[in-house]
């Protein structure tokens, strides 16, 4: 697989051995990520998600050491190093190295990884309600990409393709749709495209936020509001 990693001022063709059982990410999870596309030497909305990444590693109790325009260099620099015909998966990624039940914030690192992942043909795809929800936000660090709430979704996922289906809608504590459980979820009928309002309980997604602007750019009338079954 091609791919690069950067971490401590240095970029490598493999993966840096970082952490181990002492470590803080090891065993408490303080990790917080963020996932951006490389196509073509192009890399849509990098700014954003490194702002969002440093956005969740506050959320986390983290103290990240870069501003979003240098994480956004660093993972353009990073697709430059790739071959330009593949389509990266781009993961600046901060965990903290050191802390008991909570993070040392001065012990913050940073790493990059960036890798040929081909983005997903377009077409249907199956999908299901799933039996879990995502949490509230004074249950779980909501307002962070943190890979603490991912098991969550990994449960739900296997749940679903169990069942022969490819994905599942989730909803929200208060049983309302909230998202699929891979993406931000969209219905559109009658010309007007409808998605669930942000309330906290999932992520406000770069791609989301993106798509509203192109579609009202376009003059598509969009909604954002409770969404239920």
């Amino acid at each position: 697989m091609d791919a690069v990693f950067f971490h401590d001022g240095k970029w490598y063709d493999e993966q840096p051995l970082l952490i181990g059982p002492m470590n803080h990410a090891f065993w408490m999870s303080s990790v917080v990520f963020d996932g951006a596309r490389g196509m073509g030497g192009l890399v849509p909305d990098v700014e954003e998600h490194s702002a969002r990444l440093i956005n969740s590693a506050n959320n986390m109790m983290l103290e990240p050491d870069m501003e979003a325009g240098e994480i956004a260099e660093l993972c353009r620099e990073g697709v430059r190093r790739l071959p330009k015909d593949i389509e990266c998966y781009i993961r600046p990624m901060y965990f903290a190295r050191e802390g008991f039940l909570v993070p040392e914030a001065d012990s913050t690192e940073f790493v990059l990884a960036v890798y040929d992942n081909p983005i997903p043909p377009e077409g249907p795809f199956k999908v299901c309600m799933s039996s879990r929800r995502r949490p509230a936000r004074d249950m779980a660090p909501t307002t962070a990409k943190a890979s603490c709430l991912y098991p969550n979704t990994s449960l739900a996922l296997a749940d679903a393709a169990k069942r022969g289906f490819d994905n599942a809608v989730v909803l929200d504590p208060n049983g309302n749709v909230a998202e699929f459980l891979s993406a931000n979820l969209w219905i559109v009928r009658d010309g007007v495209a409808f998605t669930p309002a942000i309330n906290g309980t999932f992520l406000n997604g770069v791609t989301r936020q993106r798509t509203i602007e192109l579609l009202r750019a376009d003059g598509v009338d969009v909604v954002e509001g409770t969404l239920t079954i």
